[in-house]
């Protein structure tokens, strides 16, 4: 599926509605230049989610956790991974990523994926975000 935003609220609206599809156990990978939109994508799907903390990108930290709803939806965890300073697939597994992979009451979205591509589990959502110039944004759901 491919769709084009115009501005970075319809790219959060995009996320908000692929975060209300998500019923648990799904993995997000996000691929996209530096300033493609990923973080805002990812602050949509949170709210999708019921998540009501800000998201923000863990790029120094890594890896955040956020609590869902647990009356308003089947998720009740969503991990944010960002792998831009990762060298290596095994640094993220080292820090306990793989807890959380598949699991039916999280969600998983990891921004830089292509870089720990070799943990990615077989049914791996790949969401590629393609800056076209000013706020447009092109988004091709895989």
């Amino acid at each position: 599926m491919r769709i084009n935003t115009k501005n970075e609220r319809e790219t959060q609206a995009i996320g908000q509605a692929i975060g209300q599809e998500c019923r648990g156990g799904e993995v997000l990978a996000l691929v996209g230049d530096l300033g493609a939109g990923k973080t805002k994508l990812l602050q949509g799907l949170a709210k999708g989610l019921g998540i009501k903390t800000r998201v923000n990108s863990p790029t120094f930290n890594i890896l955040k956790i956020y609590k869902g709803n647990k009356r308003t939806s089947s998720v009740k965890i969503f991990c944010h991974i960002d792998a831009y300073r990762l060298k290596l697939a095994k640094d993220l597994i080292n820090l306990g990523v793989k807890e959380y992979l598949g699991r039916p009451d999280t969600v998983v979205a990891i921004e830089w994926a292509e870089k720990v591509r070799a943990i990615w589990p077989k049914k791996t959502i790949v969401i590629k975000i393609k800056h076209l110039g000013e706020d447009k944004r092109e988004i091709l759901i895989k």
